[in-house]
């Protein structure tokens, strides 16, 4: 009994002391004034949004299309709840796949013109599922310094040999392809979009020098699914690479309605060894029936008419353009997402907190997201904002700018 008392005794301890170090460190982080704050939504996502009992305009989501409460969306998957349920309680290789999980592998693979499709619940999971079973020790792993936080934990997973190149810097990654030459396979991986940037990856660059090497080409296209490219098929389509790339990971829940779901499409092989070996996928439940058909909805109405990646991309030209004359600090870019730099955290969180007093919802970032510095407002202009919104959206901007000497 005395040994049992002790043991308890020291749990207890060991536990105190992990709960005083998260409240020091918690102390330290809004003294600092860089805490991070979650604002409750009373309802659906949309160009506004309800917050704390009032109406404010929404600049902070991945919603790019405005799919996220679309009717046509909202009704696929509300009969998909009643006619499959609300999933399935299991993993796909037991008995959680569906009819419905089967006809949206389809679609996408239609959608990206690729040959099969395995669907995660995340894009998180499938990037983080992708490369060990795919490379060992005998392979070469090659990833941009700038690549998803989901990327660079699914590099560590795998035991293949790891290049990790700086951001963009072509030499570098001909240097590191040179020396994994010798290497049985290579397998180099980029985000189409840097999502902190809003920066399209220099994708024709990326292919050259990959196949010279060959080296397998993937591109995470998170941020560019349904939003950049002449049909909404993402940087690739942009940059005019589509059949260049050898695999693509993307996710359901951004552009193709903002609910959860990721994806990775290429060569049936490869899809096929996924599906055996993934454990991201093996281990983890199907993805629900009503966010399925919602997907695979979005991808209908995408594929029949790709004006919404248009209009997007139309009102983050007008954003962009009505900013920078404005005087704010705008990286150079075409995507929706725009970062407004400011370079002090604490100042970053301080404009966002007073543009949401001005009824504008817009994030602050700093560092560790992004480098000492480099803090930022991340601006995410939709397809269903309108010149209205941008209009008080930026005479906000300038407001708040003034207030802190920004501009």
């Amino acid at each position: 009994m005395a040994r049992r008392s002790s043991f308890r005794v020291t749990l207890c301890r060991m536990s105190t002391s992990l709960t005083e170090f998260c409240r020091a460190e918690i102390a330290a982080l809004k003294e600092a004034k860089t805490w991070k704050k979650e604002r409750v939504l009373e309802g659906p996502t949309g160009a506004r949004v309800r917050v704390d009992g009032r109406d404010v305009l929404m600049l902070t989501s991945n919603n790019y299309l405005g799919f996220a409460n679309h009717p046509r969306i909202v009704e696929a998957a509300t009969k998909a709840l009643h006619r499959w349920g609300n999933g399935l309680g299991s993993v796909r290789f037991i008995c959680g796949t569906q009819a419905l999980h089967k006809e949206l592998e389809a679609t996408i693979s239609k959608f990206f013109g690729t040959e099969d499709t395995i669907l995660y619940m995340s894009c998180w999971n499938a990037n983080e599922g992708l490369f060990a079973p795919l490379l060992a020790e005998e392979d070469g792993l090659l990833t941009d310094a700038l690549n998803h936080a989901s990327i660079i934990d699914g590099v560590r997973l795998c035991k293949a040999k790891r290049f990790v190149t700086p951001h963009g810097d072509l030499a570098a990654l001909e240097k590191a392809l040179q020396e994994a030459a010798p290497l049985r396979r290579r397998l180099f991986i980029t985000d189409g979009v840097f999502s902190m940037e809003g920066e399209i990856g220099p994708l024709r660059a990326f292919a050259d020098l990959c196949e010279k090497y060959d080296t397998a080409f993937v591109v995470d296209d998170s941020h560019a699914t349904g939003v950049l490219g002449k049909t909404g098929r993402g940087s690739a389509e942009e940059l005019g690479v589509m059949k260049r790339v050898s695999l693509f990971t993307s996710t359901l829940g951004k552009a193709m309605g903002s609910a959860a779901g990721g994806f990775t499409t290429g060569p049936a092989p490869v899809v096929d060894l996924l599906r055996q070996r993934s454990r991201t996928s093996l281990f983890s439940n199907a993805l629900p029936p009503a966010v399925a058909a919602g997907s695979l909805e979005a991808f209908r109405m995408l594929m029949e008419d790709p004006s919404p990646a248009h209009r997007v991309q139309k009102n983050a030209l007008t954003f962009r353009t009505r900013m920078k004359a404005a005087g704010f600090r705008i990286p150079d870019g075409i995507h929706p997402i725009v970062p407004v730099i400011v370079g002090d955290t604490a100042k970053a969180l301080a404009m966002s907190d007073a543009l949401f007093q001005r009824g504008v919802y817009v994030s602050g970032f700093g560092f560790p997201v992004v480098p000492q510095g480099h803090a930022r407002l991340r601006c995410q202009i939709s397809a269903i904002h309108t010149e209205a919104d941008l209009d008080e959206a930026v005479e906000a901007f300038i407001a708040v700018g003034k207030e802190f000497a920004v501009v």
